[in-house]
């Protein structure tokens, strides 16, 4: 009786719980309804059998359980119930696969004249790439990838210095226009996935990856990786902006070329502020965020807060005060000294003199 009790008490909870639970979908901000109306499918047909094959255990328990003097009927076969099985499960998982296989046949066929972006993870930041005046992506190539050249193009490629390059974590899009999204990774694997757009696909290193969606709400929206990438995956985050055609694409002509972005910086005097604040644009684009906070948290490295001036202890015993050559010497050789309780995971940088001073300048800062 304790089992029927337990049983009964499984099923009438799940079912309270799903009904009365605050964590449901976020809202829909997209044309992908199909998807939210696939999930609510799979979820009534499995429900369905959730609930059907625990009461009828219930059933069983309580109709053929044991009484003193009776002797239980042995029926090895039962072939009208085998055929009943066969085409009941059948017909359920038949159920569940064709509305997902169809919407996903939908969701890889972009629609013509859709808006063209590339995105490209690499541990733990987001990239992006926009057509701009050539008319089509250009070449890329895992050779070309440096510290001036993160997304590997083709710098000898016209089309590839066309391309619009964007460094950031931030992307805008244009609302109720298709995008079709072509994405790769520069080293694990990666899952851009952009909640209330339902839209999201795995990024496997040495393939592009591609889908659409049209954005049919204007705000900012969180982007993130879906898929498990190493000790920053929690902090690989982007952010979506749509918004209406006119600002998108005075936006769009506000972002550099990949042959601008190649071209040498001019010299300039700038104050310290104006500084910093290039080294904290520079620690977004480089991705440093992902691995070093401004508020005195620990993420994978450590904290930038309070760290100008401070004396480290690193994994070999030795120590350092942490000043502006320290700080220098640290970014452009991140492998020489390891800061005691934290992993050598900090990637080579190839960063300019200027960058550095930025960055530098944004770390005083953070104090």
């Amino acid at each position: 009786m304790w089992m029927v009790i337990t049983l009964l008490a499984i099923v009438f909870g799940s079912l309270l719980f799903h009904f009365l639970s605050p964590w449901w979908t976020t809202a829909l901000a997209s044309n992908w309804k199909q998807m939210d109306d696939t999930l609510t499918i799979t979820l009534v047909i499995t429900g369905i059998f959730f609930v059907v094959i625990n009461l009828f255990v219930v059933y069983c328990l309580l109709r053929f359980r044991h009484r003193a003097g009776r002797r239980a009927a042995y029926q090895p076969e039962n072939r009208r119930l085998e055929r009943w099985l066969i085409a009941v499960t059948s017909l359920g998982i038949a159920a569940l696969l064709a509305p997902g296989l169809k919407v996903y046949a939908s969701y890889v066929d972009p629609p013509p004249g859709a808006l063209v972006l590339e995105v490209v993870g690499q541990q733990w930041q987001w990239r992006y790439r926009f057509i701009g005046a050539a008319g089509k992506l250009g070449a890329s190539d895992a050779r070309f990838v440096n510290g001036a050249n993160p997304l590997g193009l083709d710098p000898d490629d016209a089309a590839a210095r066309a391309n619009i390059i964007i460094t950031g974590n931030e992307v805008h899009l244009p609302l109720n226009r298709p995008v079709k999204v072509l994405a790769r990774s520069h080293d694990v694997l990666h899952d851009f996935f952009v909640p209330p757009m339902r839209a999201r696909m795995n990024i496997v290193p040495g393939q592009v990856s591609s889908f659409w969606f049209t954005p049919t709400v204007a705000g900012r929206f969180e982007a993130m990786c879906a898929q498990l990438c190493g000790i920053g995956h929690p902090n690989m985050r982007g952010t979506v902006v749509v918004e209406d055609e006119a600002a998108f694409e005075a936006w769009l002509s506000a972002q550099p070329t990949f042959a601008a972005t190649l071209a040498p910086a001019a010299p300039a005097n700038v104050v310290a502020g104006d500084l910093a604040a290039r080294g904290k644009a520079l620690a977004q684009s480089k991705g440093c965020v992902g691995c070093h906070s401004v508020d005195g948290s620990t993420i994978v490295g450590p904290t930038w807060k309070g760290l100008f001036g401070k004396t480290e202890t690193f994994m070999d015993g030795s120590t350092a005060l942490m000043d502006a050559a320290a700080l220098r010497q640290k970014i452009r050789d991140p492998q020489s000294r390891t800061v005691k309780g934290f992993q050598p995971l900090m990637p080579r940088l190839d960063v300019k003199d200027d960058e550095l001073d930025a960055l530098v300048a944004y770390i005083q800062a953070t104090h």
